[in-house]
């Protein structure tokens, strides 16, 4: 970096905004952006708090993009681009985090209002405090930050703030892509802080296939005393569940890209059947999570599966029918060298003084979204990954020294 003193005079501004950082978690938090699917009215009212955060501030480019839901508030899902003007427009630097937030869940598993940020021992409590506001707050005052010292980065620094991400990306990312394709260059950098490690050191540039499969085994009811007159539909799908134990034996290879390194089938949930103790249950369901490697696709899980419940149907006299509930393959790998993992790999060392690496994980981010439209994205922050838990917390000092890391990626040169 060629300027290490507005470097510093950046840094030194980020610390300054420390106090204000915590006042907007504590401000944003209090609006329940829930989805619809989870009993909320959508992210409105926390757009345009943040909107109107950032006009106030003096920043005026900033352009709502509505995705149309008649279950949310005003009809729309509204996602945020903020742009702040590079010394060059060669590429657009993008940095994306999520206006959504899960519902706080028990109630009694929490030690105060999840809604009502408490600060304490360094850390900020609450629902969504680390999943996504931190890393949204960090975006924001790196955006201030050059706005108010009236710096320009490198290239044009574009903060997306989306909707919908905790719900499928339906009314966000994809939307935006599938309508707004135009926004986006392919050499443009991606930067998703959704996902970390308490150390910082783990930049996730390649995620498995998520499929989810639905099994529902059909036999025969009948009076357990009377085994012989039904068909146990539960018998049969426990069966099941320990032949798919055999899919570990046929997808086989190892990565060591992705942690674990192995393509992973986990039975999960399970439907009630019976209510009552002395009844055979002519129906039973299940679901299969399954993570699956990038080097094998989806069709060659189905057909196996397929092949295990016909296996299980001609031992039991059952049917069973498989119904994918979620069918993502593998998204292409963000390549480690691409500039978005090397400016961050620089930029993490100097603020956090590690060295970073690339990873794979078996959890599915936003990123895959970006990477099956052939654009390098790379997931990185520094978080203790307590999302979706009681008593959520942000550590204050991630907040803002995460902030510094993107201001040090904005002023990079290539």
């Amino acid at each position: 970096m060629d300027n290490e003193n507005v470097f510093s005079r950046l840094v030194e501004q980020i610390e300054l905004f420390r106090s204000d950082m915590i006042e907007f978690q504590k401000s944003i938090t209090r609006i329940k952006a829930l989805s619809p699917k989870n009993g909320g009215e959508g992210e409105w009212d926390k757009a345009i708090y943040v909107k109107d955060f950032l006009e106030k501030r003096g920043i005026k480019n900033i352009e709502q993009i509505n995705a149309p839901d008649p279950e949310a508030k005003s009809g729309n899902r509204p996602n945020l681009i903020v742009r702040i003007p590079g010394n060059s427009n060669k590429r657009s630097i993008w940095i994306m985090s999520h206006l959504d937030v899960v519902p706080e869940g028990d109630l009694k598993n929490w030690h105060s209002n999840p809604w009502e940020v408490i600060e304490k021992d360094g850390k900020l409590y609450g629902r969504g405090t680390e999943d996504n506001q931190q890393s949204l707050t960090s975006s924001i005052f790196t955006a201030l930050a050059f706005h108010e010292l009236n710096i320009k980065p490198e290239f044009d620094l574009n903060l997306i703030l989306v909707a919908d991400e905790e719900t499928g990306s339906k009314f966000g990312l994809a939307y935006l892509l599938e309508n707004h394709r135009d926004l986006f260059r392919d050499q443009d950098i991606f930067l998703v802080p959704d996902f970390g490690t308490p150390d910082g050191s783990q930049i996730e540039v390649a995620e498995k296939g998520i499929i989810w499969l639905r099994f529902i085994t059909k036999g025969k009811q009948a009076h357990a005393s009377l085994p012989a007159t039904g068909i146990n539909a539960f018998k049969a799908a426990s069966h099941l569940v320990v032949k798919l134990g055999k899919l570990q034996e046929f997808f086989h290879i190892q990565n060591e890209v992705f942690d674990p390194p192995n393509s992973t089938f986990e039975p999960t949930k399970k439907e009630a059947n019976v209510p009552n103790i002395n009844t055979i249950p002519g129906e039973d369901i299940f679901y299969l999570d399954c993570r699956l490697l990038p080097e094998y696709s989806v069709d060659q899980l189905i057909k196996k599966v397929q092949q295990i419940c016909k296996n299980v149907e001609n031992d039991f006299q059952v049917k069973i029918e498989i119904e994918p509930v979620l069918s993502d393959g593998a998204a292409p790998a963000t390549p480690e060298e691409s500039l978005v993992v090397q400016k961050l790999l620089k930029a993490v060392k100097q603020i956090y003084q590690i060295e970073a690496k690339s990873i794979g994980i078996g959890g599915g981010t936003v990123a895959a979204i970006f990477r099956r439209e052939g654009l390098y994205a790379a997931v990185w922050s520094k978080i203790d990954d307590v999302c979706h838990q009681p008593n959520e917390y942000c550590v204050i000092e991630n907040m803002v020294n995460d902030a510094k890391v993107f201001v040090h990626i904005c002023l990079q040169k290539e």
